[in-house]
């Protein structure tokens, strides 16, 4: 099926509803027409600049009406953009656009650094802007088995690798969020992550396809979001749990309108007091589990069970597959953990010039994740940790994801992350580091004993380490194996 051909995403929306809004940014709003008419307009300057279909493109840009312009540009003219972290440092983004043999770098105005590094040609977005255009060659039809994207992972072992997106991994992603979550008309998705990241291209994609509004925003604002979920209508939001966590701060004994339906939650395994304190202010929370490699949400928790299993990921998306296996292969059984392995349309076919991994990573066509987890005896996934992340202490598995949420349970801690430690007796133990809440004064000794009340004894933290923030990637995913470097 992913050979299949299709019209053009962007052409054909712009071609079916012309005039509904495709776009709120700032204090601009766009139509899918106009959205269309300016993506065309940019592919004729990018052919005119000497881009062309098939090639390797970086995208280093922000979250900004334009990114969106550009990135729908390259889909028309057939090129296969690799979307850069802007967060990262100029030898990681040189070290990417070299391991992808991009043919040159459309850049940000403001990226002075990275310019005087790279060796590919670069193309700012005034002389993209100002070119002279040629009448495009655009495609019309595309094929859900080409590539479309290109992002590379957050390497948390050894160097990040593209991971390969294709039409079809994109058009399946949507159709799957579609079929669980639903969607109308009165439908508009709030951006506040990322455009380089998944979870923010996956909105786009979405917005094409669905024929939906997007309300974009540059950075995370939680006074601005809550201000638009009610004057743009709003209804659903993809966040991450520091995100979630700041918006209930925010609205204090406030709440979120009736027509907000859905704050799609990812990065990781919520804190449960996080999903607790959303369920009293009655902000309808679904959690999901996804990845680059799975073209954004795989898993999702479905409406009907958002209280009776709070905790879960919940049931893979229509079109997907997963399963829980041993170390020994075995087919895990009910609330068994091992590792999450997936299978589906929206699956990435592969790692850019990495047939090794392909290799390693999937088996009959079940991609195997890295990730811990357990399904329960209805088949709803619950999430523990990353294998990486794992802390193997005396023989016992601790999960840093469980720890993390018992210590955000204690009134005084606004964040917390949980690493390993090397310890001569136990092999590894956990240490916990912790963000105190503003005026907070919680002393390590209390929270010992907090843990100690709330976990078995071996997986209390052996020792606590207080900082003003955690490290955590663009997606606001906590990075615990930095966790070491702030001692």
């Amino acid at each position: 099926m992913n050979n299949e051909t299709m019209p053009n995403f962007l052409k054909n929306r712009a071609f079916l509803t012309p005039d509904r809004v495709a776009v709120y940014f700032n204090k601009r709003t766009i139509t899918f027409k106009e959205l269309y008419e300016s993506s065309y307009q940019t592919a004729g300057k990018l052919q005119a600049l000497g881009l062309k279909k098939d090639k390797y493109i970086g995208v280093l840009l922000k979250n900004h009406l334009d990114t969106i312009v550009i990135l729908f540009a390259l889909q028309l003219l057939g090129i296969k953009a690799v979307i850069l972290n802007n967060r990262l440092t100029s030898k990681e983004l040189v070290w990417q656009l070299h391991d992808s043999k991009a043919a040159s770098l459309i850049l940000e105005n403001d990226y002075h650094e990275i310019k005087q590094e790279v060796e590919v040609p670069v193309i700012t977005k005034d002389e993209l802007f100002v070119a002279s255009p040629y009448i495009p060659e655009i495609q019309d039809e595309i094929n859900l088995g080409d590539i479309c994207t290109v992002m590379y992972t957050s390497g948390t072992t050894g160097n990040p690798k593209g991971v390969i997106q294709t039409y079809g991994n994109h058009w399946w992603s949507a159709v799957g969020s579609a079929l669980n979550l639903g969607y109308t008309e009165s439908d508009r998705w709030l951006c506040s992550v990322p455009l380089f990241h998944i979870s923010g291209f996956s909105i786009l994609m979405k917005s094409v396809i669905y024929g939906m509004p997007v309300i974009l925003h540059d950075t995370f604002d939680a006074i601005k979001i809550i201000e638009d979920i009610t004057t743009k209508r709003v209804t659903i939001m993809s966040v991450v749990g520091t995100m979630l966590f700041r918006m209930v701060e925010t609205l204090k004994d406030a709440r979120l309108p009736n027509h907000f339906r859905c704050a799609l939650l990812g990065g990781g395994p919520a804190p449960l007091p996080l999903l607790e304190a959303c369920k009293a202010k009655e902000i309808p929370v679904f959690q999901s589990y996804g990845m680059t490699e799975t073209a954004s949400q795989f898993v999702t928790l479905s409406p009907e069970y958002s209280i009776t299993k709070l905790g879960s990921a919940g049931k893979p998306l229509f079109p997907s597959q997963l399963m829980i296996i041993l170390e020994d292969g075995q087919i895990a059984s009910p609330k068994q953990a091992g590792e999450i392995i997936v299978k589906g349309p929206n699956v990435t076919m592969g790692y850019l010039y990495r047939p090794e991994v392909i290799k390693e990573k999937f088996n009959e066509g079940w991609f195997h994740t890295g990730d811990i987890g357990y399904l329960d005896e209805e088949g709803f996934l619950y999430v523990l940790d990353r294998r990486s992340d794992l802390i193997i202490s005396g023989g016992e598995n601790i999960y840093p994801a469980e720890i993390e949420s018992v210590l955000l349970a204690h009134p005084d801690v606004a964040d917390a992350g949980v690493t390993a430690f090397d310890d001569e007796i136990w092999g590894q133990v956990p240490a916990a580091f912790i963000v105190r809440k503003e005026g907070a004064s919680v002393t390590k000794e209390e929270l010992k004993q907090f843990c100690l009340e709330n976990l078995a004894k071996y997986k209390v933290p052996k020792t606590f380490h207080f900082t003003e923030k955690l490290p955590r990637n663009a997606a606001k995913k906590l990075l615990r194996r930095k966790l070491c470097e702030l001692v």
